[in-house]
């Protein structure tokens, strides 16, 4: 979600005077964060937004509170803490907010620590445009796994733009094992290779 969504859904919560006053109080104090970070999907929801599949308007509030604190000096590393000491919910906040942080290549570890679980929503969240800032080798990693996990593909940010050899030869290979072993491979995953076989033709 942008900005804009992002705030249209808090404001139409409950809960939206204490994420004002919340917000205002990150920004004056950055020290105030955490708690609020964490207390912000019970005042603000956990129920999953109904024209939002996997959002609730406590992440959303998350992800402002994220963008107040990045306001302040230090914040990369205020930001990779609330990360690191966070539960599931609260590290998926962190990694939809970095697409809109000024942090340049400092949530990289995030992203990587994200892309090493079994959870497919952090799995997911570590691939969408944030995804840029990885390595060449660890993004291809990233896209094996959430076709070994049954990850969706389409939320894979620039898939078919970084899509090259290596990762088709990678993907030709778990093809080969899953055939071997008498499993598809997902129907997203072998439309992928296709296109790069008629790229490669073209």
């Amino acid at each position: 979600m942008n900005l804009d969504e992002l705030r249209a859904v808090v404001a139409g919560v409950p809960g939206k005077a204490w994420f004002d006053e919340a917000e205002a109080r990150v920004r004056a104090d950055p020290d105030t964060a955490g708690p609020l970070f964490a207390r912000a999907a019970r005042k603000l929801g956990r129920q999953p937004l109904p024209d939002r599949p996997g959002w609730t308007a406590g992440q959303a509030g998350r992800i402002l509170l994220l963008l107040a604190l990045g306001e302040a000096d230090g914040a990369a590393g205020r930001i990779a803490e609330l990360y690191w000491y966070g539960d599931p919910p609260e590290r998926l906040a962190v990694l939809h907010a970095l697409p809109l942080l000024d942090i340049g290549a400092a949530g990289v570890p995030l992203v990587e620590d994200a892309l090493r679980t079994n959870d497919p929503r952090l799995v997911a969240a570590a691939l969408g445009p944030y995804a840029s800032h990885l390595d060449a080798a660890t993004w291809r990693q990233g896209v094996v796994k959430c076709v070994f996990m049954g990850i969706p593909l389409s939320g894979v940010d620039r898939l078919d733009d970084r899509a090259d050899e290596t990762l088709a030869a990678m993907l030709a290979a778990l093809a080969s094992e899953r055939a071997a072993a008498g499993r598809r491979m997902p129907a997203d995953a072998v439309a992928l290779l296709n296109r790069h076989l008629l790229r490669k033709e073209d």
